[in-house]
C-alpha cells in the first residue's frame, strides 16, 4: 500500500475561505476521501498552518510521499520552530 501525505480541502466552494486538513491517504483514495490520519492544518488566506511534526516525520521514515505543497509547509514550519 504506496501512503502519500496532502491536502485534503475542507472550506466553503468556490468564492468562499478555504481551509485544508494535512493528512494521509492511501494513494487509490481521492482527494477528498477516507484518510488514515490527521496531521494538521493550513490556511492559505492567513498564511496560518500547525503541523504535527513528530507524527510526519513518522509516516516519512515509513514510505509515506509527501506532496510539494506539503513538503514546502513542512519546511516553513520546521524553519519557524527553530
Amino acid at each position: 500500500m504506496a501512503v502519500h501525505i496532502r491536502l485534503r480541502r475542507i472550506g466553503k466552494n468556490p468564492k468562499g475561505k478555504p481551509h485544508f486538513r494535512v493528512t494521509v491517504f492511501d494513494e487509490r483514495r481521492g482527494r477528498d476521501g477516507r484518510f488514515i490520519e490527521e496531521l494538521g492544518f493550513y490556511s492559505p488566506i492567513t498564511g496560518e498552518a500547525k503541523l504535527k511534526i513528530e507524527r510526519i516525520q513518522y509516516w516519512i521514515k515509513n514510505g509515506a510521499q509527501p506532496s510539494l505543497t506539503v513538503k514546502s509547509l513542512i519546511k516553513k514550519a520546521t524553519k519557524a520552530g527553530k
